[in-house]
C-alpha cells in the first residue's frame, strides 16, 4: 500500500521517468513484498530552478539530475528491509537510467496502517494481504 511521489527534473526523457518509477515499484515488490498491482505513483516534473539541493551533503555530491523519491507506507518493516529497499532502489535506478546513485534521495514516511488509507469509494479498505 505504499504511495510514491517522485520529484525530478522536467528535462528528463519520458523513458527515464518511466524507468525510475518502475525501478521504485520493482524494489518495493522485492524488499517490502507488496503486491504487483499496488502501484500508486505520482511523478512530479519540476523546472531546474524549482529543485533545491546542496552541491555536497554528508560527503555526497549532488548535481542538477538529483531526484527525490518519497514513499509513504504502513509501519512494520525492519531496519534491514529499509536498508535493502534504499539500496535496491538506488542501484536499480542508476543501472537503468543516466541518474547516478549519488543523486537519488529517498525519504520513507510511515503511518500506522489501515485507518490512514482509502483506495476509493470514500471507505477504509482492509487489504487481505496485510492480515
Amino acid at each position: 500500500m505504499p504511495f510514491v511521489r517522485i520529484s525530478l527534473p522536467k528535462k528528463l526523457s519520458q523513458e527515464t521517468k518511466n524507468k525510475i518509477s518502475q525501478s521504485v515499484h520493482q524494489s518495493l515488490i522485492a524488499e517490502f513484498h507488496i503486491p504487483k498491482d499496488d502501484y500508486f505513483h505520482v511523478i512530479e516534473e519540476l523546472e531546474t530552478q524549482q529543485i533545491k539541493y546542496p552541491e555536497s551533503y554528508l560527503g555526497i555530491s549532488h548535481s542538477e539530475n538529483i531526484i527525490y523519491v518519497q514513499i509513504i507506507a504502513g509501519q512494520g518493516r525492519t531496519l534491514e528491509q529499509k536498508k535493502k529497499l534504499y539500496h535496491t532502489i538506488a542501484t536499480t535506478i542508476s543501472s537503468e537510467t543516466e541518474i547516478t546513485i549519488n543523486n537519488i534521495i529517498i525519504v520513507l514516511l510511515e503511518n500506522n496502517g489501515l485507518e490512514n488509507w482509502s483506495f476509493g469509494n470514500g471507505e477504509i479498505q482492509e487489504p487481505k494481504h496485510l492480515k
